[in-house]
């Protein structure tokens, strides 16, 4: 049978615009009326964070293109201002959900946060109070002359700007003042209730400050003010091959992030022409740029008063994670291994298992040696401190520490030293590569022979994200997937060649191109008329050679099912092109966050696990691991619950259409609302399943 090749070519979906497409999708669990006010407003902050961390991450090629009116890599001044108009409709949406719907119903249910000329005399009083007691002591309003230039504004921190009327006490008319609200000052604050009252009200910082600004300027008048935030570049910057100290040079570049070019201002809606024209021309931002908010400059800080609302009809149904079907609470992990692998599913089953895996390990006085990765692992840091116990132990302990994880630098770094100081070997990987691959590996003496145990996992070793992100993970002690994995180590800590592997794969060597390979087998075997089905699950495709290879698969007659979460570059269903390709976006209650790729090809089936998400830089740029489920009824179990349940979810589940926008998979929000929703059924098989049941 001759290669059939497309009439056209193909054209990719733009990366930036599917992901706010994603947060699009986000927002639409703001709008359901079945979720409870309280998680409502709690999507509101998360696509508050998810728009943050966008412009902080990729918005400064799109504005530099821009500001030279000239092509920058991608990136044209056009294509700046479609963005920027999508940004402005997405955060118009966000801030109508929160006015329109969101406050009004829980204010309803005895949840009010209530401005300045809302509050009752009792009330402003006491207002008044704290403002003298708490807030204006830490305030240093700055006015501005040529003594006093515009202040450093440090990034996602909450500001006023006033325009004053009068002179100072020297006479001057310097009309501009800013006011720096402490990070440190709590952003929502409850007002006493009477005794035995069942309403919660609220005060926002902003609030208080904005009603006393003219205590703050005694003798002059205030005639226009705003809040402001301003968004920075955020992303550090350091040369590798040139720095003799990757984690000195990471501490300088972390001092100066909060004050990097700045990408988006927001003012209040009512923000006056002059004091907003004041600021664009103070941050060097054009018009574009400027986000004029009806309410909090900052939703993300709603988790504040979503903390302090004890209410439990206003929150989901608290979700108790499992305990692993294949394992017996007390059993000793390394006995149970010797019978086969164990898979666990979080956050339906527990992530204490995988603590208790090390607990265990840390204990047994036959463990000899410990290695593991460290991408994020919370505040809590529990893994850091049983890894500091083990060395006390006696024992080796090795953790390739991963510096340059975004937005927990600063962490690690502070990780990496706490284990240092106990005599642990941290190494920080590969130059030029992040090390993302989550490996744990055990060494123990056995009968004189050493026998290795492994972890490996799609998430990471987060106990607080492990509530909250869908991961799989699984102990093995399989010889030659723990044979590998030290291998894996070996490499990252001496950064010898890395030798043939027998099971795993690994970026930036293999896994990219094992991955292309697959598809090309597939693609020539339905070619022949042979049997070829392709199923991936994945947070984001954005490789452009691998959407090529998938489309190019499809047009041999290969039956491709794709679930990816957030951007995904191959459009869906296009005629003559993709016609075979169908995608879907499932967005619920917990964040899908696992990675499983499924070939059939021929009658033969390959099903693996990783930690790499089919993006250009975790195929090429980052440590990546990924590694094959054999045993038949562990494949069958990932078969069933990570794809085909996904692959039949009619409520939480979006279908991408072939121009790029997505619809629900239920044609009707009320239909949708009584669909079968994998996560959930997922949540009441395994959760509230006690250690002690079995």
């Amino acid at each position: 049978m001759n290669e059939k090749l497309p009439t056209r070519p193909l054209t990719f979906l733009d990366r930036d615009h599917s992901i706010l497409a994603f947060n699009e999708r986000v927002l639409d669990w703001a709008r359901r009326t079945e979720v409870p006010l309280l998680e409502r407003l709690r999507y509101l902050s998360i696509v508050s964070s998810n728009l943050d961390e966008f412009f902080e991450v990729r918005m400064a090629p799109q504005l530099a293109a821009f500001k030279s009116n000239e092509r920058s890599g991608a990136q044209t001044a056009a294509g700046y201002v479609a963005l920027s108009d999508k940004l402005h409709a997405l955060v118009a949406q966000q801030y109508a959900i929160y006015n329109d719907e969101v406050l009004p119903l829980l204010q309803k249910r005895g949840v009010r946060i209530v401005s300045h000329g809302e509050r009752d005399p009792a009330q402003r009083r006491w207002v008044k109070a704290f403002f003298q007691r708490e807030v204006q002591p830490l305030l240093m309003p700055v006015g501005l002359d040529p003594a006093h230039p515009f202040p450093q504004v440090a990034n996602k921190s909450l500001n006023f700007i006033v325009r004053l009327k009068g002179r100072d006490a020297f006479g001057r008319e310097n009309e501009v003042a800013i006011v720096k609200v402490p990070r440190i000052l709590p952003r929502f604050v409850r007002l006493p209730g009477g005794r035995g009252s069942k309403k919660s009200v609220f005060v926002s910082i902003s609030s208080v400050i904005r009603s006393h600004l003219a205590d703050l300027f005694p003798g002059r008048q205030v005639t226009e003010f705003s809040q402001f935030r301003v968004t920075r570049h955020s992303d550090l910057a350091v040369d590798e091959e040139e720095v003799k100290n990757l984690r000195t040079a990471l501490r300088v570049g972390l001092q100066h992030r909060h004050y990097g070019e700045a990408l988006r201002l927001e003012v209040s809606a009512g923000c006056s022409e002059f004091l907003s024209g004041f600021l664009l021309e103070q941050f060097a931002l054009p018009p574009q740029a400027l986000f004029r908010v009806p309410g909090p400059v900052n939703l993300v800080r709603l988790n504040q008063l979503i903390d302090q609302v004890d209410e439990a009809s206003l929150r989901f149904e608290r979700h108790t994670p499992g305990w692993p079907v294949q394992l017996v609470p007390g059993q000793s992990f390394f006995e149970r291994l010797s019978q086969g692998d164990v898979l666990i599913h979080q956050p339906y089953e527990s992530f204490d298992a995988v603590l208790d895996f090390l607990r265990e390990a840390v204990d047994d006085p036959d463990v000899l040696a410990i290695k593991q990765t460290i991408y994020r692992t919370g505040n809590k840091a529990e893994m850091i401190e049983l890894l500091r116990e083990a060395v006390r132990r006696g024992k080796e302990v090795t953790a390739v520490v991963e510096l340059k994880a975004r937005f927990d630098e600063e962490a690690n770094i502070n990780y990496a030293e706490r284990l240092e100081s106990v005599g642990a070997q941290v190494v920080y990987g590969v130059v030029g590569l992040k090390t993302h691959a989550k490996m744990l590996l055990v060494t123990r003496r056995e009968g004189g022979v050493l026998r290795r145990y492994a972890h490996v996992s799609t998430g990471n070793y987060n106990p607080g994200t492990a509530r909250l992100y869908t991961d799989l993970s699984m102990l093995t002690a399989d010889r030659a997937l723990t044979a590998d994995l030290e291998q894996v180590f070996l490499h990252l800590a001496s950064q010898n060649r890395l030798p043939r592997l027998k099971k795993a794969l690994i970026a930036p060597f293999h896994l990219h191109k094992a991955m292309l390979e697959r598809l090309a087998r597939a693609a020539q075997a339905a070619r022949a008329g042979k049997d070829a089905r392709v199923i991936l699950k994945m947070n984001a495709l954005t490789d452009e050679p691998l959407a090529r290879a998938l489309a190019h698969a499809s047009q041999q007659g290969v039956s491709i099912d794709l679930i990816v979460r957030g951007a995904c570059i191959l459009p869906a269903q296009v005629p003559g092109l993709t016609d075979r390709v169908r995608v879907r976006s499932v967005i619920g209650r917990l964040l899908e966050h696992s990675r499983v790729f499924y070939f059939r090809i021929d009658g033969d089936d390959e099903l693996w696990l990783s930690s790499a998400d089919w993006m250009n830089r975790n195929m090429l740029r980052r440590v990546e691991l990924a590694w094959p489920v054999n045993d038949p009824a562990l494949r069958q179990r990932v078969l069933d619950e990570c794809l085909s349940a996904y692959l039949h979810d009619g409520k939480d589940a979006w279908l991408l259409q072939p121009d790029g926008t997505y619809r629900p998979a239920a044609a009707h929000r009320t239909v949708a609302a009584t669909q079968w929703s994998a996560q959930a059924a997922l949540m009441a098989r395994y959760g509230h399943r006690p250690q002690g049941d079995v």
